[in-house]
């Protein structure tokens, strides 16, 4: 399937991307200085810590 607002997305990714020679730490620091400069505030939650309970695999309907 061929969905065009992905194809839009994949295309701003990789032209973001080429920007900064697919460097990960150019692009992430490009990214926290536009969050930075945005105005919006910007929410950083604590992690999440996994119990037993979370950390199982969901068991799906198929199998039920």
């Amino acid at each position: 399937m061929n969905d065009p607002i992905v194809e839009e997305i994949r295309k701003a990714r990789e032209d973001h991307s080429a920007k900064f020679n697919h460097d990960l730490a150019a692009i992430c620091a490009n990214l926290k200085m536009i969050e930075k400069d945005c105005g919006n505030d910007v929410v950083s939650l604590p992690p999440r810590v996994l119990t037993k309970a979370s950390s199982r695999p969901r068991s799906s309907a198929a199998e039920a």
